[in-house]
């Protein structure tokens, strides 16, 4: 009879333990159903067709002829060379604001701290508009293209490496850096020895983010690129007639160099990890 009793309490506790598992998995498989349609109809052959989601059976030609959509190649390359760009401007500029932010006092520090968020919660369109009037009331219309792309990514870019890095160094011990200059360390040497290893993959969090918001970006872009063509007008003009299957080679190739950096550095974690514990 007791037994009895206690198996509804025994079902409650089962299904809360495991219900959060459960959740998770859901929420886990319903983000990475987009991505495996796309590794997918990356194999589709199904180029003379406009229904671009029916399987029409496995092929490597979309592999092996990767650049056969005419500019398509080239509106990547011009993607990556922008989003590099931006990258790197902006995580340095964005680091030294992030230092200067967490480190030191100045007047009108809240109103830079609210300052910098504004880019993140202003919609890109505003954005895009803003930018585009600017460049043009500046009476140079050559400025439109590649310069303005690369002006636009590398100011909405600024904002997340800020807060990015920001949340790193708020985070960290400062009795660290105290420790070092106690064992006679002069501040160049805290810095690159103690402090820099510390913000480091907070840097590199903000690069990755900076590079995937600035590859992925179409509105800003749109309104700012003149006659330059990035990948995500490529695929929206491509998708006026039918987009072809090589543009999901090109997503499938994007996830797996992210997901590879993602394990590289888990693993590096993991292997710094074992040899403390040695």
């Amino acid at each position: 009879m007791s037994d009895v009793l206690r198996r509804p309490g025994r079902i409650r506790l089962w299904i809360g333990d495991h219900l959060v598992l459960a959740l998770g998995l859901l929420v886990l498989v319903y983000m990475f159903v987009p991505i495996a349609v796309v590794i997918l109809m990356s194999f589709n052959d199904n180029s003379n067709s406009r229904n671009i989601y029916a399987f029409r059976g496995f092929t490597w030609d979309n592999w092996s002829n990767m650049c056969n959509p005419t500019g398509m190649c080239s509106a990547v390359g011009k993607s990556v060379q922008i989003g590099l760009l931006a990258t790197v401007v902006a995580v340095i500029l964005g680091t030294l604001a992030a230092f200067g932010m967490v480190r030191h006092s100045f007047k009108g520090k809240s109103a830079a701290n609210l300052i910098v968020f504004l880019p993140m919660a202003s919609p890109e369109i505003v954005l895009g508009s803003s930018l585009l009037a600017l460049f043009v009331s500046s009476g140079n219309s050559n400025l439109l293209g590649f310069r303005a792309i690369f002006i636009a990514h590398v100011m909405f870019c600024l904002s997340f490496v800020i807060v990015t890095v920001k949340s790193r160094l708020s985070g960290m011990d400062a009795n660290l850096e105290q420790a070092a200059m106690d064992l006679y360390a002069n501040e160049w040497q805290t810095f690159w020895r103690v402090t820099f290893p510390l913000v480091l993959p907070g840097i590199l969090g903000a690069a990755m983010l900076s590079f995937s918001l600035s590859f992925d970006d179409f509105i800003i872009t749109n309104l700012t690129a003149g006659q330059t063509t990035t990948f995500p007008m490529f695929v929206y003009g491509a998708s006026q007639r039918g987009v072809p299957m090589q543009v999901n080679v090109i997503g499938t190739i994007m996830f797996l160099v992210s997901i590879t950096i993602v394990i590289g550095n888990e693993l590096n974690n993991r292997r710094k990890a074992r040899a403390l514990a040695a």
